[in-house]
């Protein structure tokens, strides 16, 4: 099997992975840059409740993707991707020039709004390049184009989410964050113009804007595949878990540890590191091989590893002083070690276990509805994620710890093993019936 990393040398491929982990990138800074600045500044001098803005942009964020992934996914099977992806990639230019104006302004009202439209932005972009992928890429090559893609995209947003808060509060910071996002969309926008021509999938297809009719359509078409909704199912529980973890690392670096702002930035770090790890990890193990036979090993790590990982925080007790230790103080103390190796590993094994996931269900996905099958992904992506925050919220409000929400999706990650057995039993007999 050759590197997955030779891909890098081909236009089918590089273009493409620029475009997304450019665009995954300026998402995170202006989120982060926003949320930011609501948090410290903008809240308190516009008399508002910094928490429930907050909490607000992470809703206006993803209510897209329920409104609108059902459309996104049948303009993609029916349009040429490549154009469509220029389209796109245009109009983040224009809603960075926007969020530029809303940063100067210091207008929270008008940042939420364009945080709704880069959210619409997304909604129409996921469904475009994932769709493209089985387009360009032999199958063999595969496995180690989505490897690239989640391990890019994972390290764009730790970039991203590190700079935009860095960058908002310092000097000169509503300059900085300004000129990036706008520079950052711009060149976004032009690698996509390298992006290779793409076939329309379906380019007879009626498209019906009813979104809630549509919604379950596409949701109940992708059922009629087996292997590619068991697939659906399991990225969808990935995002929860992910969700659940990025979520709450500021409560659990403050709360449990004692830990100012750098443990958080350390604990994301290492989890980002760790997912491009394991999504690179997966590729070696795989060899080019389409199949989800480790997946349900990466099921188990995530539950082995966030059990080690609640075992190692146990003992903790956050200081009684007003002082929040930094990073230094942190790594000096040896048990925080394992602290660091279980979330590690918790991501390694996430990336082992959602690669395989998703070119399954691209590669079995019928080609004239691909794109309104990713579509359908990425609706329950956002259902589960939003799952992940009202579950969050119970367990918190019946006094549970951190580190008990995080035990809890320990013991839910066994039968998910299980489940997702299923998955890797029904792709082997799919094959022996070929």
């Amino acid at each position: 099997m050759k590197s997955q990393f030779l891909l890098f040398a081909k236009r089918k491929f590089l273009p493409l992975f620029l475009t997304q982990f450019l665009g995954a990138f300026n998402d995170n800074v202006f989120k982060n840059a926003l949320v930011i600045l609501i948090t410290y500044y903008a809240a308190e001098k516009a008399g508002l409740n910094a928490q429930l803005l907050v909490t607000l942009a992470a809703g206006i964020f993803i209510l897209p993707f329920f409104l609108f992934s059902a459309t996104a996914g049948q303009l993609s099977d029916k349009h040429e991707k490549s154009r469509m992806i220029r389209i796109i990639k245009f109009t983040e230019v224009l809603l960075m020039a926007t969020a530029a104006m809303g940063f100067y302004l210091e207008n929270v009202w008008l940042l939420m709004f364009v945080l709704f439209l880069m959210g619409t932005q997304s909604s129409f972009f996921g469904p475009l390049k994932y769709s493209i992928l089985p387009d360009h890429l032999n199958e063999n090559e595969l496995i180690g184009g989505n490897a690239l893609i989640e391990a890019g995209t994972f390290l764009s947003i730790l970039l991203g989410t590190i700079i935009g808060g860095l960058a908002i509060l310092a000097e000169g910071g509503i300059a900085y964050i300004s000129t990036t996002i706008i520079a950052v969309s711009a060149l976004g926008w032009v690698a996509s113009f390298f992006i290779p021509h793409a076939k329309p999938a379906a380019p007879n297809l009626h498209v019906n804007f009813n979104i809630f009719k549509e919604t379950w359509d596409i949701i109940k078409y992708s059922r009629k595949e087996e292997t590619v909704f068991l697939s659906i199912i399991g990225i969808s529980w990935f995002w929860l878990v992910g969700a659940t973890f990025l979520a709450q690392f500021p409560t659990y670096a403050k709360d449990i540890i004692g830990g100012n702002e750098e443990i958080v930035t350390l604990f994301l770090t290492v989890f980002s590191i760790g997912i491009g790890l394991g999504s690179l990890i997966c590729n070696k193990l795989l060899k080019g091989e389409i199949s989800g036979k480790f997946v349900p090993a990466g099921a188990i790590g995530m539950a082995i590893f966030t059990v080690t990982l609640y075992l190692a925080s146990n003992g903790q007790a956050a200081s009684e002083s007003s002082s929040l230790i930094g990073f230094s103080e942190f790594i000096n103390i040896p048990k925080n070690w394992f602290i660091i190796f279980s979330l590690l590993m918790i991501a390694i094994s996430g990336g082992i276990y959602i690669v395989p996931l998703y070119a399954i269900m691209q590669s079995r996905s019928e080609e004239s509805h691909r794109a309104r099958t990713i579509a359908a992904n990425n609706v329950m992506n956002a259902l589960f994620m939003v799952l992940s925050a009202i579950g969050t919220v119970g367990m918190l409000s019946l006094d549970f710890s951190v580190t008990d929400v995080f035990l809890t999706l320990a013991v839910i990650n066994i039968p998910v093993a299980i489940f997702v057995r299923k998955l890797v039993k029904h792709q082997i007999r799919k094959r022996e019936q070929i």
